[in-house]
């Protein structure tokens, strides 16, 4: 691990669409050596920045600097299910090249592709070990047994670990980490945490989990285009926020009581105009005065008349622009709002087996069922065998002796961990239609701007959004299906979704009346589902009842 020093400075950065929409702006930040939370509803842009800091996006206006290489874990990571561990780890062209030395290929190119690397897959299997892989074929036997494995056939936590391991192996001055603990069970988030804990150089850590930003030295948060850096860790950020806001609260309530107070006073100005007004028109027809003296009169009361509304309007205009003040200063977030379609599954409907090596466990009706195990064991393989259109990950059949599914309805929802189900080139719109075709356009555009993806949003290609806009489709296309599933089956639902989405999809979900089963890592959010069968699976396909989890009081979000 590199140990000189590491800094990465932000100069009046900013970011525009080609279609004209500013994504960021005026941001100017330091960030050196230590760990840094960035945080930021879904769609503040966290991705984007972390693509511009790696350089692949360039910014429109701004400079961006640092002193080294950037080391980058995206949310994309898992997509790519024929990418080997080798390329996770980041070391593929010294291992081929180590390879082809050793079958006799002197060339000059493979002793320049392994520079002082003779040793890359001891280290390698060092830091596989330091991640949680001892004793796999991963982290002992490197060769092509464990180096050629494809991602497909990691599970998703795996996956992560391992291109977090590789991040450590190269030793970057920069490290930028994308939403790190999704699909990590509970053990790999404590290695992670042990990992980041100790690294050297500077981190910036993309994460809706509390637990690891606890572990930050600072909090950044990105909101409305532009980043404002905390001193401490989240729950510090959390506090001082929270301060901010109480205050901005009570300066509303201050400013629209002045407001009132000033319009009452403008009224009540009036109307003593209107009583002067009207006692002077009388004088006049009454001719109590010579019409000289009547009209100077008359003169000097419009002239006051006029002062008088004049500062009664400029007080009404200084109080409303303190409130304006005020209220912009006072957050109002929005927030994902699903309205799920009316669905009523009889209790006797039968949808799902779920067949272990041990038992079979029959799912019906509007039953609620969670899926639990470490990484690795055949969750997401068992939730596949429910779908015929859904190929083996990586080109890998399943192990003999696994456990399966047989699915008893074709009504069936699935939202893949991967997020791999989207048609990447076709539009947003496009994508929704498909699970809902008998649904106009003008409907479906309507529905995804409760899932806050508004105009020429709703046009782009999938491949172009961020992990969160992307789960926000994919979420969508399963909501939105027409006619509506009568059992959902969600891989990880809350990978990517702010503290504030997850709590919207809990009230969906919550109306919902056909059949649920759930792989979470997340107890407390399987916790707020109403969960009726808790089930884990084991390395030896074995389904086994298990006690709902005793969830400790936790200051801010959800692990």
């Amino acid at each position: 691990m590199s140990t000189h020093a590491s800094s990465l400075t932000l100069n009046n950065v900013g970011l525009t669409w080609p279609d004209g929409s500013v994504a960021l702006s005026g941001i100017s930040a330091t960030f050196g050596r230590g760990r840094t939370g960035l945080v930021g509803l879904n769609g503040s842009g966290k991705s984007t920045l972390l693509r511009l800091l790696t350089g692949q996006l360039t910014p429109t206006s701004g400079t961006i600097t640092t002193n080294g290489d950037v080391g980058y874990l995206p949310q994309t990571l898992t997509l790519d299910v024929q990418a080997t561990v080798a390329s996770l780890l980041g070391i593929r062209g010294a291992v081929d090249a180590l390879r082809a030395i050793d079958a006799g290929d002197v060339s000059i190119a493979n002793f320049d592709a392994v520079g002082d690397d003779w040793d890359i897959e001891t280290r390698a299997g060092e830091v596989l070990r330091a991640a949680g892989f001892a004793g796999t074929t991963l982290a002992g036997d490197l060769s092509a047994e464990g180096l050629d494995r494809s991602v497909g056939e990691l599970s998703g936590g795996e996956a992560v670990l391992v291109a977090i391991a590789g991040l450590r192996l190269r030793g970057a001055p920069i490290t930028l980490l994308d939403e790190p603990t999704n699909n990590l069970d509970g053990d790999a988030r404590r290695r992670l945490g042990d990992l980041v804990r100790t690294w050297t150089g500077a981190l910036i850590v993309v994460s809706h989990d509390t637990t690891l930003l606890e572990l930050m030295d600072d909090t950044a948060e990105l909101r409305g285009g532009t980043l404002s850096i905390f001193g401490g860790a989240y729950s510090a950020y959390r506090a001082q926020v929270a301060q901010e806001q109480a205050a901005a609260q009570q300066a509303q309530r201050s400013a629209e009581h002045i407001v009132k107070t000033e319009k009452r006073q403008r009224i009540e100005a009036e109307t003593k105009l209107a009583h002067r007004g009207k006692t002077a028109r009388t004088d006049f027809e009454n001719k109590r005065g010579s019409k000289i003296v009547m009209n100077q009169l008359k003169t000097n009361a419009q002239v006051s008349a006029g002062k008088l509304r004049a500062d009664a309007d400029s007080k009404v205009t200084d109080a409303r622009s303190a409130l304006d003040d005020a209220e912009s200063r006072v957050r109002s977030d929005e927030q994902i709002h699903v309205d799920l379609p009316g669905l009523e599954v009889a209790a006797t409907r039968r949808l799902a087996e779920l067949r272990g090596t041990n038992r079979t466990v029959i799912i019906q009706g509007p039953e609620r069922v969670a899926l639990t195990g470490p990484n690795g064991v055949g969750k997401t393989r068992l939730l596949e065998s429910l779908l015929p259109d859904v190929p083996s990950r990586g080109g890998i059949a399943a192990p003999a002796g696994r456990a399966t599914a047989v699915a008893h309805t074709e009504r069936i929802g699935y939202l893949a961990q991967r997020l791999d189900r989207l048609e990447e080139d076709a539009s947003v719109l496009d994508n929704v239609r498909a699970a809902a075709p008998s649904v106009s356009a003008g409907d479906i555009r309507n529905r995804l701007a409760r899932f806050l993806i508004r105009g020429d949003a709703v046009d782009r290609p999938v491949r172009s959004l961020s992990g969160g806009e992307r789960f926000r489709v994919a979420l969508a296309c399963l909501l939105l299906a027409d006619p509506p599933s009568q059992l959902l089956v969600l891989d990880e639902p809350t990978n990517n979704l702010d503290l504030q989405s997850v709590d919207q999809l809990v009230g969906a979900l919550s109306q919902y009346r056909g059949g649920l089963l759930v792989v979470s890592h997340d107890d407390a959010f399987l916790a707020r589902l109403g969960i009726a069968t808790w089930l884990a699976l084991d390395a030896d396909g074995r389904l086994t009842d298990v006690n709902p989890p005793t969830l400790e009081p936790v200051g801010y979000g959800r692990h």
